[in-house]
Order: C-alpha cells, then sequence, then structure tokens
C-alpha cells in the first residue's frame, strides 16, 4: 500500500473501530463502504482508490439503490 492509501486508511480504521460498532450492520451495499474503501486503496493505491471510495460513500444514502459492488480492475 502506498504512503498516500495508508493515509487516506487511517479514517477509514479509525471509522471502523469506533463507530462501525454502535451503528451496527446496516450498510445497503456489500461488500460495506468501509471495507470497500480499504479493498480500493489497496489495490489502486491513494488516488486512484481514494476517488473509487469516495464515490462509493457518495452513493450511500437512504434514497440510493441496494446492491453487490466489487472494486473495478
Amino acid at each position: 500500500m502506498t504512503p498516500l492509501a495508508r493515509l487516506l486508511a487511517l479514517p477509514v480504521r479509525a471509522y471502523r473501530a469506533v463507530f462501525s460498532p454502535w451503528v451496527g450492520h446496516n450498510c445497503r451495499y456489500d461488500p460495506t463502504c468501509s471495507a470497500y474503501a480499504l479493498q480500493a486503496l489497496e489495490k489502486h493505491g491513494g488516488i486512484k482508490g481514494g476517488w473509487l471510495a469516495a464515490k462509493r460513500i457518495a452513493r450511500c444514502h437512504p434514497w440510493g439503490g441496494m446492491g453487490v459492488d466489487d472494486v473495478p480492475d
């Protein structure tokens, strides 16, 4: 994982450690947005992985759809 990807993964890991247990498993996507973000950062690095993660999180709202997403190649 690139240094930028590691830096961007810190808030995601913090969310998973602190807030995710309180919220529970209510994500409408599989994998969850935080898991998707970590996969994207690991696979694509900080810039492209960060962009993919931001797009996914932007779609995560009450009026959005549901589905299964894999990190694109």
